[in-house]
C-alpha cells in the first residue's frame, strides 16, 4: 500500500512538473510572439540617391504630420497652432498625413477631398524609419480616440499589419528650396527609432525647420538605439538648425 502511494505521488509530481514544464513552454512562446510582432520592421535608411526629388520650385509651408489620427491635428494646424499659416512663403501650404489606424483611414480620405491637392494622406500606413511591414495594436479606448495605438506594444485587442512609409524619404521627395518645413511627431514609442535615423539624414538641417515631437519614455525600451543615442540625435538635429520647442500634443 506504501509503496502504491509512492508511485501515485511520484506520478503525481511527474505530472505537475509535465504541467509546468507546458506552461512555462507556452508562456515562453507567448513572450517569443509578442516580441516578434514588435520587433523592427527593417534598418535605419537615412539617405538614397535614388530617391525622386521633386520638380515643385514655389516655395510653400510643409506640415507633415505622423500620427495624424482622424486629422484633428491638421485642424489645428489651420488654425495656426503650429505657426501662421499667413506667413507661409508664397501664401501657400501643402500636408501630408500619416496615420497607422485604419479606422481612421475614411475620415483623413476626406479630409484629402476636402483639400484636393493640398492634403496628401497615408493611411493605414506607419511612419518610420525605413519602408517594411509592421504589426500595430490599436488602443481599444475609443473615448481618447485610440490614442495609445502603437507599433512599440500590445493592448491586448485588435492588431493589424500595415505598411511602413520612409520618412525620410517622404521628406526628400517632397521638400524644396525656400520650403517651411514643420515635422509633427506623435507616433507612440516609433520616435526612439526615427529621431537617430533621421539625424543621419544629410539634409535634415535643411529640409526640416521645426520639430513638434510628443515623446513616450515608456516605450523607450523597445528602441533600436541606446537613450545615449537617442539624446545626441535630438542635440545633433538641435545643432544643425531644426529647431525642436518642448511639446505636449493637445489633441486626441
Amino acid at each position: 500500500m506504501a509503496v502504491f502511494h509512492k508511485l501515485c505521488l511520484l506520478s503525481l509530481v511527474g505530472c505537475g512538473l509535465a504541467a509546468q514544464l507546458r506552461n512555462t513552454t507556452a508562456k515562453a512562446a507567448s513572450i517569443k510572439a509578442a516580441d516578434a510582432a514588435h520587433a523592427t520592421p527593417c534598418q535605419c535608411h537615412a539617405n538614397d540617391p535614388a530617391w525622386k526629388q521633386t520638380t515643385r520650385v514655389v516655395p510653400k509651408c510643409i506640415f507633415i504630420d505622423l500620427g495624424a489620427a482622424n486629422g484633428n491635428s491638421f485642424q489645428q494646424f489651420l488654425a495656426n497652432a503650429y505657426g501662421p499659416v499667413a506667413n507661409c512663403p508664397s501664401g501657400q501650404w501643402e500636408a501630408l498625413l500619416v496615420e497607422a489606424n485604419p479606422q481612421f483611414t475614411p475620415e483623413l480620405t476626406a479630409v484629402a477631398s476636402t483639400y484636393p491637392g493640398a492634403v496628401h494622406t497615408y493611411g493605414s500606413t506607419a511612419a518610420y524609419m525605413c519602408q517594411g511591414t509592421t504589426s500595430f495594436s490599436i488602443d481599444p479606448d475609443v473615448a481618447h480616440n485610440h490614442w495609445g495605438s502603437s507599433m512599440k506594444t500590445s493592448h491586448g485587442s485588435t492588431t493589424v499589419t500595415v505598411p511602413t512609409v520612409n520618412v525620410m524619404q517622404l521628406i526628400a521627395e517632397t521638400v524644396v528650396p525656400g520650403d517651411w518645413v514643420i515635422l509633427k511627431v506623435d507616433i507612440e514609442g516609433a520616435e526612439y527609432d526615427l529621431i537617430p535615423c533621421l539625424a543621419q539624414y544629410a539634409n535634415a538641417g535643411t529640409n526640416v525647420d521645426i520639430m513638434f515631437l510628443e515623446e513616450h519614455g515608456w516605450l523607450q525600451g523597445d528602441s533600436t538605439f541606446t537613450p545615449q543615442q537617442y539624446a545626441a540625435s535630438k542635440a545633433g538635429l538641435k545643432a544643425a538648425g531644426v529647431a525642436i520647442p518642448d511639446y505636449h500634443s493637445q489633441t486626441l
